[in-house]
């Protein structure tokens, strides 16, 4: 039987997408799964840096990480691989290898670049349609700060939209002294999207060990059941 898949986006870049991805996939492996993570395409760093792929297997040595393409140029992965001369990564491809990894795997992560609708390729192909292609349920994870409702709200409406599921939101990146919009918007974020935060991972989790990842993340999300998540604010 094939795994299921789960689809991560961000809000924008610099939320904690990485960082998110690896810890759901830490929490299932803590549970004994199986687990996949593919990054269709990687922007902004050359052939030989470390890409998110690597941090996730930094964090959770257990995962198996794939990655199809990158290009040099920190730009949205069509705009960088037209840049570049090269081919772009579409929808299609990024889901045929979902799929393969998922004949071997429990679950299968895919983290998308930047936001939910960044271009993949030139025609207009982006993560959702990947959500759409595995029939995926899809993570939100979000900024804290100011800003976050309406990021967050477009982000799930724009879900909604397509018939996509939002299986969640995860907060990437949440500060030891939030101040009074971080706090207010946690309060806010499931009454504006209807959506459950199901989950605040602390600011700086992605420079821990891995064992250390491993016990803050399943303190953090839970089991991973989706639709069944465990609220952390409970």
């Amino acid at each position: 039987m094939s795994g299921r898949f789960l689809v991560v986006t961000g809000t924008g870049t610099g939320v904690g997408k990485t960082v998110a991805t690896a810890a759901l996939a830490a929490v299932a492996v803590a549970a004994g799964e199986r687990v996949a993570v593919l990054k269709p395409a990687q922007t902004g760093v050359g052939p030989d840096d470390p890409g998110d792929v690597d941090e996730v297997a930094r964090l959770v040595p257990q995962v198996t990480t794939r990655e199809l393409a990158r290009f040099p140029d920190p730009l949205a992965p069509a705009t960088a691989a037209r840049r570049c001369g090269a081919r772009p990564v579409t929808p299609e491809q990024a889901a045929v290898t979902a799929r393969t990894l998922a004949d071997h795997h429990d679950l299968v992560l895919v983290e998308g670049a930047g936001g939910l609708l960044v271009r993949f390729t030139d025609d207009g192909g982006t993560l959702a349609d990947v959500a759409r292609l595995l029939d995926a349920p899809v993570v939100v994870v979000a900024a804290a700060g100011l800003g976050t409702l309406n990021h967050t709200a477009l982000t799930v409406e724009a879900l909604r939209a397509r018939g996509l599921t939002c299986a969640g939101i995860v907060i990437g990146a949440w500060p030891a002294a939030p101040d009074l919009a971080e706090r207010c918007n946690i309060e806010d974020l499931p009454m504006i999207t209807r959506v459950l935060v199901r989950g605040l991972l602390p600011e700086g989790l992605g420079r821990v060990t891995p064992d250390r990842f491993a016990a803050v993340a399943r303190d953090t999300l839970g089991p991973i059941q989706l639709g069944d998540w465990q609220d952390p604010r409970a």
